[in-house]
């Protein structure tokens, strides 16, 4: 009786929503470009939005890749690729990133970017970029069309381009991007931080003087 009844409950429900067939609507995701680099030969770049954080102690990301991607036989032969954020400066760069392959261009040179030197890996990272992570692949997980490649950050480069006077990172006043169901989308305007929902409101001064 128990079970009818919730079924009934159920259908009861009104909804203006569609069902649709599964698919990958988490959105917004970061759009990232990956670099990646076998020895001999010219470095490459491919753009990565299905990205993530994964574990923090230690520093963990994953990265997900068509293995027919150019990009996929280097990861997967070196053990290593750097992830650098994006940029509304790069968006360009990012898109061309993710639709032309290493095999024909050298997009380092077509979209006018600067390999640099990163510590722990021999991967570029790239310079204009705000932060590059150099990551080396822990395990890879063959899944369907993509396989996912789990990485421990290494290191982290920053560029002193976004360090203020006192030294501290302005990174969310760089311009990042987010990737939202086909499109590119510059950040905007901040809504809070972190843990402010349970933060408790500071006690403003009275405004009473005593008197002296």
């Amino acid at each position: 009786m128990k079970k009818k009844e919730t079924i009934e409950n159920k259908n009861s429900l009104k909804s203006s929503r569609t069902a649709w067939k599964p698919g990958n609507m988490l959105y917004p995701v970061p759009a990232v470009m990956v670099s990646c680099q076998r020895e001999g030969e010219a470095p490459n770049i491919i753009t990565v939005a299905w990205a993530g954080t994964i574990c923090s102690s230690p520093a963990m990301l994953s990265i997900s890749i068509r293995p027919e991607r150019h990009s996929y036989g280097i990861i997967k032969e070196t053990g290593e690729f750097a992830v650098n954020l994006v940029t509304k400066d790069l968006v360009r760069a990012a898109d061309y990133c993710g639709v032309k392959s290493g095999r024909e261009v050298d997009k380092f040179k077509e979209m006018k970017l600067t390999p640099c030197f990163l510590e722990h890996i021999k991967a570029p990272g790239i310079e204009e970029s705000p932060v590059s992570l150099a990551c080396r692949v822990v395990e890879i997980k063959h899944l369907g069309s993509h396989d996912l490649f789990l990485a421990e950050v290494t290191g982290v480069s920053v560029n002193s381009r976004y360090l203020d006077e006192k030294g501290k990172f302005r990174l969310n006043e760089a311009g990042l991007i987010a990737y939202s169901h086909g499109e590119y989308f510059e950040l905007g305007k901040k809504l809070g931080s972190f843990g402010y929902s349970v933060k408790k409101a500071e006690k403003r001064p009275s405004g009473r003087r005593k008197n002296k």
